[in-house]
């Protein structure tokens, strides 16, 4: 797209990254939306499939755009003096990229959690000879698809034409949501339990109405309702933690309230379950926010590494370029390779270390992620230092459209490490972010993964659009048309200090994250009023719990 918008409608570079990711970042907030709707009342099933149908008008729109003259500028080969798009054409573009944002909103947060309700509770699939994590099978999926996009359909964009190049996704977007549709009476959907906003919001205004009583010093004594909770604790109640005691006054049960009434009401009595939901949503939003920063300083790199590639040799043969918007295949090959690789080597290596049946928990496998991310923005730097410095010798620097005589293979080391740093980052937090809300809230913490994307998007184009305003015109960092006179690997320094800043933030709030308490349920209920069951961490540490209802 970023090639798109800055050849074929003749947007600066600087305008044309910073639509983009804005456009990332509305695609990225609107999963919060869907999410809500999704667990509040229409289910995943219902919303991916509007989601995509949202999602398919965009892709038209977009599509006749590149294929109809009128709603491109004239063509500008020599890209300057270029005619840029008119604010009619731009608003057609700007219209394609809502309706595809709109459409994400219900397909993101849903298809993960959907089918991970295909699988029950364990997120693991099992077969003759493997066992496979099924966040790691996920993105593993994901990454077919992008290779797929980066190779077959890049290669139609550059080679024969956008008309096609957009054609070809928006004809298969047509057959997956037929496909989809016709498996609806496969599919295993979970009835949706209320809007979990509001139940936040009562345990948030329950707390407050209460302010001035004191809770038990058992928690036992705490209001609980087994069937209140039942739609919404499929796999377990949450059992009481001593953290953020203060909401504990939602679930005290005064002298004027009846319990036996059912349900409660709930702006006044919550149960401890919906608490502890708070309470857990709270404990995550720390680590949650990490990712932010993270997204902020990687959320312009491939726009400008594309346009570096642009000025590089590409060529594997006399006859034969590869497409700049190619070269992130080989993050993905590695992400693809790295997968395998964490779980048939990294996580039994692991395992002897450290005990922990998956070799490392969430928390450590993101720390690792946020370290290689930064080794690879450092490596970008030097990376086009060097590209610079050979445009400089063969005097070079004054020419926009020149070919560097440098391969662009170069690359290369920065989009391996970009995709290391995805195996250990994005599916770790995936799998956090899951693992740790509380079940019925499962759609909406798979949105909040894609909410830290939009947000750092959009602090992403603030900074961007900050240097770009205030490194001057004659020595910008990121220059409009001239890669050449800029200095994107100060850019690149800049984002790695953040980077270090975020890295520190991240691992003084992983070190005391305290991980969800739940106590699985057991068929069998005992005549005398008491459950047995078992108290499960993250970590895998399990403790009997005998606890009176």
């Amino acid at each position: 797209m970023i090639t798109y918008l800055t050849q074929e409608l003749n947007m600066p570079l600087v305008q044309a990254s910073n639509t983009l990711t804005n456009f990332g970042g509305t695609a990225s907030f609107t999963p919060l939306i869907g999410a809500l709707i999704a667990d509040s009342f229409a289910g995943r099933f219902w919303t991916i499939t509007v989601g995509s149908i949202i999602y398919e008008l965009g892709l038209v729109s977009i599509t006749l755009s590149a294929v109809l003259p009128s709603l491109r500028p004239p063509p500008c080969p020599t890209q300057q003096n270029c005619q840029e798009a008119s604010t009619f054409q731009l608003w057609i573009l700007y219209i394609s990229l809502l309706l595809t944002s709109l459409g994400t909103g219900g397909i993101r947060p849903c298809v993960v959690t959907f089918a991970a309700d295909q699988f029950g509770s364990d997120k693991v699939i099992t077969g003759p000879s493997k066992k496979w994590n099924f966040f790691n099978w996920y993105y593993f999926s994901m990454g077919l698809a992008t290779l797929t996009a980066l190779t077959v359909v890049v290669y139609v964009q550059e080679n024969v034409g956008w008309g096609w190049g957009l054609g070809i996704p928006t004809i298969a977007m047509i057959v997956s949501i037929i496909a989809f549709v016709i498996g609806s009476p496969l599919y295993k959907k979970i009835e949706p339990g209320g809007s979990p906003l509001i139940r936040l919001a009562q345990v948030i205004v329950a707390a407050f109405k209460k302010r001035k009583e004191t809770a038990p010093e058992n928690p036992k004594l705490l209001y609980q309702n087994k069937e209140l909770d039942a739609a919404i604790s499929l796999h377990g109640r949450l059992v009481h933690t001593d953290q953020y005691k203060w909401l504990d006054r939602a679930a005290v049960v005064t002298e004027s309230e009846s319990v036996s009434s059912n349900p409660p009401n709930l702006w006044r009595l919550v149960t401890v379950h919906r608490v502890e939901e708070l309470k857990t949503i709270i404990r995550m939003l720390p680590i949650w926010a990490a990712g932010i920063l993270l997204v902020t300083s990687s959320s312009h790199l491939h726009s400008f590494v594309i346009q570096q590639a642009r000025t590089m040799d590409r060529h594997l043969s006399k006859s034969f370029e590869i497409p700049p918007a190619s070269l992130s295949i080989f993050g993905i090959l590695t992400t693809l390779s790295g997968l395998v690789l964490y779980e048939r080597l990294f996580v039994p290596l692991a395992r002897r270390f450290t005990g922990h049946p998956s070799g490392v928990t969430c928390l450590q496998r993101m720390g690792i992620g946020f370290v290689i991310n930064i080794v690879a923005t450092i490596v970008s730097s030097f990376i086009e230092i060097k590209r610079k410095s050979v445009a400089a010798h063969h005097n070079l620097l004054d020419d926009p459209k020149a070919i560097v005589p440098i391969s662009v293979f170069w690359l290369v080391p920065q989009f391996c490490l970009h995709g290391i740093a995805e195996v250990f980052m994005s599916v770790g937090h995936l799998e956090f972010l899951y693992d740790q809300s509380p079940e019925s809230m499962r759609s909406t913490a798979a949105a909040l993964y894609w909410t830290a994307i939009s947000m750092g998007n959009y602090i992403g184009t603030l900074l961007v659009s900050l240097v770009h305003k205030y490194t001057g015109e004659n020595s910008n960092w990121l220059p409009d048309r001239n890669l050449n006179r800029g200095k994107l690997e100060y850019y690149y320094w800049l984002v790695s200090g953040i980077q270090v800043l975020n890295l520190i933030y991240y691992i003084i709030c992983a070190y005391l994250y305290t991980y969800k308490p739940l106590e699985e349920v057991t068929e069998e209920e005992e005549e005398d009023g008491e459950f047995n069951g078992k108290k499960i961490s993250e970590k895998g540490v399990e403790l009997t719990v005998n606890e009176t209802a």
